[in-house]
């Protein structure tokens, strides 16, 4: 990696951090160069202001996370309600880039910034999009495969999952604890359960 492609990861990185610790708008550019020991003139070489970074953040750190966290596991499935029970299990109690105590970043974004930067919105709505198509296409072939009743609303489900989970993500934030993570996963077991 060259220098600059390095200087550049090296702001995203931190920069992350920071915003994930912190938040977006209360995360500054001099906060950003205090922690990379960046010069500002290396800082705007790269990225013409904090939005333009914002998005680089989105989509080159976050995208590749919440693809391989998220959407992958849901792909060429057998089983999909046990499928994204086991997910769901995974990115609250075992996933290790994901922080109780910060929530998580892509909703933790969402609610930062999609009233205001169209940009922001524009990104997060397409992985949001994704989710929801694998998801609602796991499930849809479950129903095909016998493992999900016939009358089961795909669509439906997905949203009920998903949105269970950015709402249990607060609840950990609000607690700085797992446990109300394990109430999600009980109810949202037999919530699956009642698919088959």
């Amino acid at each position: 990696m060259k220098k600059a492609e390095a200087t550049r990861l090296a702001i995203l990185q931190k920069a992350f951090e920071l915003i994930y610790v912190k938040g977006y708008q209360t995360t500054s550019i001099d906060d950003i160069l205090a922690s990379t020991q960046v010069t500002k003139g290396a800082f705007y070489y790269h990225f013409r202001n904090k939005d333009e970074m914002g998005v680089a953040i989105i989509n080159e750190l976050m995208n590749p996370v919440l693809m391989s966290s998220f959407i992958e596991p849901l792909k060429k499935v057998e089983d999909p309600l046990e499928a994204i029970y086991n997910l769901m299990h995974n990115l609250l109690m075992e996933n290790e880039f994901l922080k109780v105590e910060y929530g998580c970043p892509a909703a933790n974004f969402t609610q930062e910034m999609t009233p205001w930067n169209a940009d922001f919105s524009k990104i997060l709505n397409e992985l949001t999009q994704q989710w929801i198509k694998v998801m609602s296409a796991a499930i849809t072939k479950g129903k095909e495969k016998g493992y999900v009743r016939k009358d089961v609303n795909a669509k439906q489900v997905t949203m009920f999952v998903m949105s269970g989970y950015w709402g249990v993500r607060n609840f950990g934030k609000l607690e700085n604890s797992k446990k109300p993570y394990l109430a999600y996963l009980k109810e949202l077991k037999a919530y699956l359960d009642s698919l088959k």
